[in-house]
């Protein structure tokens, strides 16, 4: 074993301990919040940097006086703890500014996608029992599409400016004009927030129909951010993190922002991500940390080299989706000290992090765990005589549960029944009872690592896929695909494509009895006005018959493997095209492109 990696390894240690502090259980009704968190910060360091965007610079005594003036007037607004507030806004201070501003109320914010629009957006409204709607001017028109089919009152509607182009809509309140003259004071209510009380509602996919409110409890946010701040990045008050990851997702706000708060660190913050602006801006802004997802990685890779793509300030990152084939690669090339893979989710029970700063993995958990052999053809938990699930052999997929205790509570949806269905029961002994994570995980040996185990994330199952860094159901995928005239049946599925990480979609379609032909400009403008550009299937398949199971639950094992091989598949093949709006026929010499890398997705 060699001498360095070990004590490369037990330099470690000290942060281990610090992490392991974190997770000591407290009482649900110990006082605390990120809110609290941010007034603390603009007391230690009221003058140091707290963002940066776009021109723009607050420090934390500027930033905690702003979140107190929307305080105050959602105050005014009778919002108390509790409540729900929907929340639909780009990346931005504003962003910032409003959920820390609900947070010190104790009230509830639902952060919605900003890609979603028409029936999915006002699910995602309703089904979180939102008092009301805040967004921002860049999302006015989704908003106003919606609003009669929304049982809000005018003035539930709570307007944020963005580039000041479209003045404040006579249904709506201007919350900066409102918070200009609104007191700069700590709410006194910040006092009353409980670590137990729900921070957010983190809409996920899911495995089934519409997006889920994932609950998402003080607790768990101070956790999971004190543990990346202490022991993942090792952040200080004088880091900048690179945040351009979406803030309405748990690894934007919890891992990432959720870190910098802790530590009392700088955010340079970017609407979206771009792989050309990326180094200039790390230098120019001297981030000394980012938050990725494995996509993002990808691309930065796929701008062309410089010899000094390695000098700069950058030493740590933090992300989930980090493929094995580009690990070394994305590191050596931009000089990175750590690279912190995590694995969890917006609703789960447990996680895992890379804290010993290994390769090639997602680290290690505290937590009670279990990876239980999995039928992926027949997409079910294989269970022995007794009923007892099985567990895997060291090193070989398995599906991983995450054991449901006092401690390791599953906070679950806002649903009761959505949050029973990813709970497994008499998994190894009557009564007991496990979070079903949905996906497939290995051990694997990344040397001396003080007796801990270490994981490497290998699949999803079922009927979830991630495509561009985005959780598609293909359930929901299916229903809308269904709701085109000449479709009788869709069955939806995630297929693999060279050069990219997670899965593409795919559709196998029946169609309407007496129809010869698919429309395809027809049916591209419906999936182009009905589903937002990652859930959008790239590969068509027309088919007589869709095959099922005896209890008409679609079978995706043989569809899978066939994937969108013109040479195995006999149905008719479509294809979206990078840029394309329309579908087309997929013929050999595009599919050998596919393989090869070299078609643009």
């Amino acid at each position: 074993m060699p001498k360095k990696d070990v004590l490369r390894t037990l330099c470690q240690v000290p942060a281990l301990i610090k992490a392991k502090k974190l997770l000591k259980p407290l009482p649900d009704d110990t006082p605390d919040c990120l809110g609290a968190r941010v007034a603390q910060n603009a007391v230690r360091f009221p003058r140091r940097s707290a963002f940066v965007f776009e021109g723009r610079e607050l420090n934390w005594s500027q930033f905690n006086a702003e979140a107190n003036r929307y305080a105050a007037v959602f105050r005014a607004r009778g919002l108390r703890r509790g409540d729900a507030v929907s929340v639909l806004m780009e990346n931005r201070i504003e962003f910032m500014v409003v959920v820390i501003a609900l947070n010190k109320l104790g009230v509830i914010a639902s952060l919605i996608n900003t890609n979603l629009t028409h029936r999915p957006l006002v699910h995602c409204v309703t089904t979180a029992n939102s008092r009301m709607f805040l967004f921002g001017e860049e999302c006015l028109e989704a908003v106003a599409e919606v609003r009669a089919e929304l049982e809000l009152e005018d003035g539930d509607y709570l307007y944020v400016p963005d580039a000041g182009a479209i003045a404040a809509p006579d249904w709506t309140l201007d919350m900066a004009a409102e918070a200009a003259a609104a007191s700069t004071d700590n709410p006194v209510e910040t006092d009353s927030v409980r670590i137990g009380d729900t921070a957010f509602y983190i809409f996920t996919s899911g495995t089934t129909g519409l997006p889920k409110a994932a609950v998402l409890s003080n607790r768990r946010y101070l956790a999971t951010a004190g543990i990346i701040h202490v022991a993942g990045l090792q952040l200080t008050e004088q880091d900048r993190l690179y945040l351009c990851l979406p803030l309405y997702h748990g690894t934007g706000l919890m891992v990432g922002a959720g870190a910098a708060f802790l530590a009392g660190a700088s955010m340079f913050i970017r609407r979206k991500f771009s792989a050309s602006q990326f180094l200039p801006e790390v230098r120019e802004h001297r981030t000394t940390a980012f938050v990725y997802i494995g996509e993002l990685c990808r691309y930065l890779l796929h701008v062309p080299a410089r010899p000094d793509d390695a000098d700069n300030p950058l030493r740590a990152v933090v992300g989930n989706g980090l493929r094995p084939d580009i690990w070394h690669q994305f590191k050596s090339r931009f000089g990175l000290e750590r690279v912190i893979e995590f694995y969890g989710s917006s609703e789960g029970n447990i996680g895992f992090v890379n804290l010993l700063n290994k390769d090639c993995t997602v680290g290690s958990s505290a937590l009670p765990t279990a990876l239980i052999q999995y039928d992926v053809d027949r997409d079910e938990v294989v269970r022995d005589g007794a009923g007892r699930c099985v567990r895997v052999e060291a090193g070989e997929p398995g599906l991983l549960l995450g054991k449901i205790t006092a401690h390791t509570r599953f906070e679950g949806y806002t649903s009761a029944e959505a949050t029973e269905k990813k709970v497994l029961r008499d998994v190894f002994e009557p009564g007991d009872a496990w979070f079903n994570t949905g996906d497939l995980m290995r051990t694997v040996d990344v040397g001396f690592a003080l007796g801990l185990p270490h994981y490497q994330f290998v699949d999803r199952i079922g009927d979830t896929f991630r495509w561009k860094g985005e959780n598609v159901s293909t359930n929901e995928v299916g229903e809308i695909i269904n709701q085109h005239p000449q479709v009788a049946l869709s069955n939806v599925f995630g297929v693999e494509v060279p050069g990219t990480d997670g899965r593409a979609g795919m559709a196998a379609l029946r169609l309407v009895e007496g129809v010869e032909s698919l429309d395809l400009e027809s049916f591209s403008a419906h999936v182009q006005a009905e589903l937002p550009p990652y859930a959008r299937p790239l590969f068509l398949r027309i088919q007589r018959e869709i095959d099922t199971t005896g209890t008409f639950k679609l079978l995706k094992g043989d569809l899978r493997k066939q994937g969108y091989d013109p040479a195995q598949v006999p149905d008719v093949l479509c294809v979206l095209k990078p840029g394309a709006s329309v579908y087309e026929s997929l013929d050999q010499d595009w599919f050998d492109r596919i393989q090869s890398g070299a078609a643009g997705y």
